[in-house]
Order: structure tokens, then C-alpha cells, then sequence
């Protein structure tokens, strides 16, 4: 396997020329569909709509070019909107796409070093809760703009948000909460009967709301905030490069954040590239998708971009609308900068409060609050873990939420796992002829795990030692790790202080191999090595003998 092959050259074994306008009209519709979620996005980020829009454009592209997938759609990302906004809000924007060029090279450095199928370890615990609790602050972010308050600008952390639409509620505009709700309410209806309006139904629910909503402003001459009201409407081109202002001052408090981005890219992405494999009846490259990634992230701020990601409900809308290869991604790219060229004047006129309901919206449907209904299925751990990221990520931050929910779930495995590890000592009944030799003689069968979080199995043991020998039946044990090798060791040293003879049986593969490389095979003699726990008892008898 090549370390650096994208996808897309290999995607045209076969190809024909109807595949060719499935891609273009998939593009094309998954285009459309995006431009609306790139300036909300954007906005709700606390950075202008053409952030989204250029990041949707150029990082959507370069993805398409140099990632691991076939109809993957990237672009900004709701899952990002908290930790974006918590960037711009603390270092400000200079620093923010710092933070994403940073965040592109730990892309790339964990597809070089193949660490694209690690990120699927993550327990599915953490996801849904640091999920849910991002979608719980993208609602939260956009009540400002749902009710029209008159608040300069919104606080990223949770209770001095609170605190300020509390004080602020009195300043609510009935016109735009009148807007946001028919535009939710139309969301809603929109998807539950689209299929019974007929080749009407094919046009995206956000781009209906978004056309009416902005009509509706335009005719009747609301007072609602618009695009054009709060940021002058969106260039008409894409910027010239610009290079970033890099210092260590700066970078040196951006890497914690650059690595939250990273990771929630990585997640997302090879999230949604599963996603995608389950509907094409495909294979993804994790390790190249994340490559394509790194790099996208790493230009795309050279241009005044937000970061990238791979994009769930853009990718399935392409799958849906006929994609096959990476073209269709080029030409949603394309047909976003078409967009943007044409008809960025008009866009000066979208009400922010059309935006924030398609954003809240969006949010609800990323959340999976199945889980939270299926509460008590799960186990105390399970449920301890999902509430605690949950609620560190909606009250305190996203990183600590991760880290804590992380922490939480290898805890939690290293308990499991060491429950299922356990011994138990060769009756009599089992072995008649260790009648005569109670007290002499012991063996124990030892299942499971020998790993620093079961050393204590060895413990019990050396506090229960016979008079003679002590017989120990590894057949059952399919790991062992160098504490485990290390106590080991211990427990036979000591049992030889005493004047006892341990003899060692049926050491599996891994437990064989890193006896070896520990040298612990080397130190004893061949003789106290049995086939089984039979064979070891039957030495230790007659070696008393």
C-alpha cells in the first residue's frame, strides 16, 4: 500500500460517462444544499459567512483531491461551532486560524503515523455525550438571533450565557421570532411531507426556508437583522492568500485547542466516511482521509477559512442525489464559487433569524437523544460517562469534557477487564491423588488477564503458599503484560526465598512470547515448564516424593 494514494485515482475503474452527470448533478444539489449551512456555520462561530463559504469551497476540494473517501462532502462543521467560537471569543480570529493550520498538521501526522483506525477506539459513550452537548450549545448560541435580543455579543462559556439572555429576554423582537419559528416549523413539515410534493419535494428544506424567509424580509421590510445589516453582505470572489502571523507566544497556548480540533475532525470525518461505506457498499482509506484532512485544515485558514470536516448530512444528500467518485465533491466546490460570483449580492438580505432556526434545526437532529430514552439499558459506568462528558461539555469545555469522558471510559475498561480476570484453586475431587499432599502442594488455574490491574490475583496467592510447591496453569490467560510478567517474577522469587518450587504450565502464545523477551523463560529451568496443569502437579508430586 502506498503511503500517500488518494482516492480519487482509483475511482475511475469503470467509469462511464452516466456516471459522469450523476457526479455533476449530485454536485451540484449538494452545492446548493451547502451554501446555507457554510454562513450559518460561520456565523454562529462569531466569524463572517464568507469564513464558511471559503472553507466549504477550498477545503471541500482539496479533500476531494487528496482524501481517503469516494462521495465524502467536508466543510465547517456544526460539531465545531463551540470550540470555534471559544477560540475567536479567548485568542480572537488571527489566532483561531492559527489554531486550524495547527490543527491540519496533527491531522496529517496521525495519518502518517496510521493512527486513522486508533480514532474508531473511542468509546461510544464519550461521542454521544460530547455530541449531544454540542448540540445542546449550538441551541443555546442561537436563541440571541431566534428572538431577535439585542445583545452585542454572546459569551461562549455556558452560565455567563445564560446569565445573558436572562438579562436580555425583555429585548426580544417579535418579528424575528415569528420568522424563526415558521422557518423551523416549515423545516419540520418540509421533512415529514416532502415526499408528497413531488419533484417540489427534491429541493432541500433549508433552501426553501431560506429563499421564503429572506423574500418575506425583503417585501414586507422587517426589522430583522440580516447578513447585510450585521457584516455588509459576502465578497463577490475568493481572497488572495494570506500568511498567517505566527509567533511562539502565540502557538504556545493554541495547541491544546488545535488538538481538540484535530481530534473532533478526525471523529467526525471518519465518523461520517463509515457512514458513507455503509450506503455505497464501499471501503475508505482512515489513514489517507485524514492526510486529505490535515492538509485541507492547513490551507484553508491561509484564505480566511473556518476548519473542515467530513460532513454527514452533506455526504448522505450527495450519496442520495446519485454520487459514485470525488467529481461530484469538485463540483459541489465549484458550484459554491459560482454561487458566491453570481448572486453575492443577494445574500446581504438573509435574516439571521432564518439562519439560526435552520442551525437549531440541524443541532436536534445531530443529537442522539435515543440514547438518553434508552437510559437504563446501559450500565452505571456507561451512564456515568455519557452524563458526566455531556455535562462538562455544555458547562464547562469541550477538551475537558473529552478528556475527563476518556479518562472515565478506561477506568472503566480496566475494572471490566480485570473482573473477568480471576483463579481458582485444583480441588481434590479434580486431582484424587492431591488427597495426600493438602497442605504440601497447590496449583491454581489463572483466567483472563495478567495486566496492572490484576496483579493482586499473584497477591492472593503468595498470602495462601503450601509447604512444598505451588503448580500455576496459565492455559486461560490470553495476555500478560510486563507488570504482570514483573509480579510474576516476584511472587517466584519469593516463593524460592521460602524454599517452595513454582512450576509454570501451558503458557499461551502472548504469554509464551513475552517470557521470553523478558527473559523470565531464560532464568528458569526448562524442568518447572509443563504442557498442563495435570502434568505440573504430577512433577510437584514427585518431587516431594
Amino acid at each position: 500500500m502506498a503511503f500517500f494514494r488518494p482516492t480519487i485515482l482509483d475511482s475511475f475503474k469503470g467509469y462511464k460517462q452516466a456516471y459522469f452527470y450523476e457526479d455533476v448533478l449530485a454536485g451540484i444539489t449538494v452545492g446548493v444544499v451547502a451554501l446555507p449551512l457554510a454562513m450559518a456555520f460561520a456565523i454562529a462561530s462569531g466569524l463572517k459567512p464568507e469564513a464558511g463559504i471559503y472553507a466549504a469551497i477550498v477545503g471541500g476540494l482539496l479533500v476531494a483531491l487528496l482524501g481517503g473517501t469516494k462521495v465524502q462532502i467536508a466543510g465547517p462543521a456544526g460539531a465545531f461551532i463551540v470550540i470555534v467560537y471559544g477560540i475567536v471569543d479567548r485568542y480572537g480570529v488571527a489566532n483561531l486560524l492559527l489554531a486550524t493550520s495547527l490543527s491540519g498538521i496533527f491531522l496529517f501526522l496521525m495519518g502518517v503515523f496510521r493512527l486513522g483506525t486508533l480514532v474508531r477506539f473511542i468509546p461510544i459513550a464519550v461521542i454521544v455525550g460530547f455530541t449531544n452537548g454540542i448540540a445542546v450549545l449550538i441551541i443555546l448560541s442561537q436563541i440571541r438571533d431566534l428572538l431577535g435580543l439585542q445583545i452585542d455579543k454572546v459569551p461562549s462559556q455556558f452560565f455567563s450565557l445564560a446569565q445573558s439572555l436572562y438579562q436580555e429576554i425583555g429585548t426580544f423582537n417579535p418579528f424575528a421570532i415569528f420568522l424563526s419559528l415558521a422557518s423551523l416549523a416549515i423545516l419540520v413539515i418540509w421533512r415529514i411531507n416532502k415526499k408528497r410534493f413531488g419533484m417540489l419535494g427534491n429541493v432541500p428544506g433549508t433552501i426553501f426556508v431560506l429563499i421564503a424567509a429572506t423574500l418575506t424580509t425583503s417585501i414586507f421590510s422587517l426589522p430583522i437583522e440580516t447578513i447585510g445589516s450585521r457584516f455588509g453582505g459576502i465578497p463577490s470572489s475568493l481572497p488572495s492568500p494570506q500568511w498567517l502571523g505566527i509567533s511562539w507566544e502565540s502557538a504556545q497556548f493554541l495547541i491544546a485547542p488545535a488538538m481538540t480540533l484535530a481530534l473532533l475532525g478526525a471523529i467526525e470525518s471518519l465518523l461520517c466516511a463509515r457512514i458513507a461505506d455503509g450506503l455505497t457498499h464501499s471501503r475508505h482509506q482512515p489513514n489517507q482521509e485524514l492526510m486529505g484532512q490535515g492538509i485541507a485544515n492547513f490551507c484553508v485558514p491561509f484564505l480566511g477559512g473556518m476548519p473542515v470536516t467530513g460532513t454527514i448530512a452533506r455526504t448522505v444528500t450527495n450519496i442520495e442525489s446519485g454520487a459514485r467518485t470525488p467529481i461530484s465533491a469538485i463540483v459541489h466546490s465549484l458550484t459554491l464559487l459560482l454561487i458566491i460570483i453570481l448572486a453575492a449580492p443577494l445574500a446581504k438580505d438573509i435574516p439571521l433569524a432564518c439562519l439560526a432556526a435552520i442551525l437549531i434545526y440541524i443541532a436536534w437532529n445531530m443529537g442522539e437523544w435515543n440514547k438518553f430514552i434508552d437510559f437504563k439499558q446501559f450500565r452505571m459506568p456507561y451512564r456515568i460517562t455519557m452524563i458526566s462528558v455531556f455535562l462538562l461539555t455544555v458547562m464547562v469545555d469541550l477538551t475537558v469534557a473529552v478528556e475527563i469522558g476518556l479518562l472515565l471510559a478506561f477506568l472503566t475498561f480496566i475494572y471490566r477487564i480485570s473482573s473477568l480476570s480471576r483463579i481458582e484453586r485444583a480441588q481434590a475431587q479434580d486431582y484424587p491423588f492431591l488427597e495426600d499432599l493438602t497442605g504440601k502442594v497447590a496449583g491454581y488455574r489463572i483466567y483472563g488477564a495478567l495486566f496492572f490491574g490484576a496483579v493482586q490475583l499473584l497477591e492472593e496467592i503468595e498470602n495462601n503458599l503450601p509447604q512444598n510447591a505451588v503448580v500455576l496453569d496459565f492455559k486461560n490467560v490470553i495476555y500478560i503484560d510486563s507488570t504482570g510478567m514483573d509480579s510474576l517474577s516476584e511472587l517466584i522469587h519469593h516463593c524460592h526465598k521460602q524454599g517452595l518450587t513454582v512450576y509454570i504450565c501451558g503458557l499461551a502464545h502472548q504469554p509464551h512470547d513475552i517470557a521470553k523477551r523478558s527473559g523470565f523463560y531464560q532464568k528458569m529451568n526448562a524442568d518447572y515448564f509443563c504442557h498442563d496443569l495435570q502434568a505440573g502437579l504430577q512433577k510437584a508430586r514427585q518431587s516431594i516424593a
